[in-house]
């Protein structure tokens, strides 16, 4: 069954149980066997998803944005804007906040919603003076010693030919050099698609967290099957392979903790327990961190490690 099949069916399941439980209410009686059995329908397609379902997933256009997190869990957010260079590049959201009183940098992919703010967002792929503004952020955050999240969602950094005029690559490895100098905690979280060097660009920290039905890669599958298979319709092939699922990733150590979806709607319409149980964890890894005296020799370490196989 292709993926847009199983949701398609997953969304009948949902709405079959919801006319169930309005009759059991409206008429008085029980048909919790019923319910129950379409209930373990729906568990037993959401086991046994695949690496491109969950691609699918991550791509889905109702699914929560770095800026649903960001005024779901930061308090008091002040945006900043602009590279002081260039221009301000809104397919990255920077700026300061506070996260139970603490206050904190906030980084974050941001691929809009509607076809207007997806254009102004240019779709979550940030051009070289987005990274410019990260970094000078970032170097702030570092003077203040003040504690860093970054929400990364981006199909990849720009790729256009103005982009690299600008120095995207420069731009980028300017990003990874800093991330690992900056001496305050730098909590990553994953929510969408970790696409290449533009997710990495403010993907190095301290503590990785990813969303269950997040990936995270290289290389785009319909990229690497157009590399591989010179076809980007092996693209299902391709993301089998390239091990892009918060499950792969954390046996290998990429990322050290996966945050469970709720499992009552894949568009994660209702995500208030999603926003709750993350804005625990950032407090708590926070006040972890800000305790550990060689916090910049330790990242180095950790992100040295990755891809060593005895």
């Amino acid at each position: 069954m292709e993926s847009l099949e199983k949701f398609q069916k997953l969304k009948e399941i949902d709405d079959e149980i919801l006319k169930l439980q309005k009759f059991e209410e409206r008429e008085k009686v029980s048909l919790s066997d019923a319910v129950n059995a379409l209930k373990q329908r729906k568990h037993n397609i959401l086991e046994n998803l695949e690496p491109w379902d969950r691609v699918y997933l991550a791509r889905h256009p109702e699914r929560p944005h770095a800026i649903d997190f960001i005024n779901n869990i930061i308090d008091d957010f002040t945006e900043f804007s602009g590279d002081r260079l260039f221009s301000d590049d809104q397919a990255l959201i920077t700026g300061f906040g506070y996260i139970k009183k603490k206050p904190v940098c906030i980084l974050g992919n941001e691929k809009g919603r509607g076809t207007e703010d997806k254009i102004k967002r240019n779709f979550g792929m940030a051009h070289p003076e987005g990274y410019r503004k990260a970094h000078r952020i970032l170097k702030l955050a570092d003077k203040f010693k003040t504690p860093v999240i970054t929400f990364v969602d981006t199909p990849g950094a720009y790729p256009g030919i103005d982009a690299e005029k600008r120095g995207q690559a420069v731009a980028i490895a300017e990003n990874l050099k800093l991330l690992f100098k900056i001496n305050v905690p730098v909590i990553v979280v994953v929510i969408g698609e970790g696409g290449s060097g533009g997710a990495l660009a403010i993907g190095i920290g301290d503590y990785v967290i990813m969303l269950e039905n997040a990936i995270y890669s290289v290389i785009s599958p319909e990229g690497c099957a157009s590399i591989l298979w010179r076809d980007a319709k092996y693209a299902k092939e391709a993301a089998e392979n390239l091990k892009i699922t918060s499950f792969d990733l954390k046996k290998i150590n990429v990322i050290d903790e996966i945050l469970e979806e709720p499992e009552d709607g894949l568009v994660l319409s209702n995500s208030s327990i999603l926003y709750g149980k993350l804005r625990k964890i950032l407090i708590s890894k926070i006040a972890e961190l800000e305790k550990n005296e060689n916090l910049i020799s330790k990242r180095i370490e950790k992100f040295s490690k990755m891809g060593y196989f005895k």
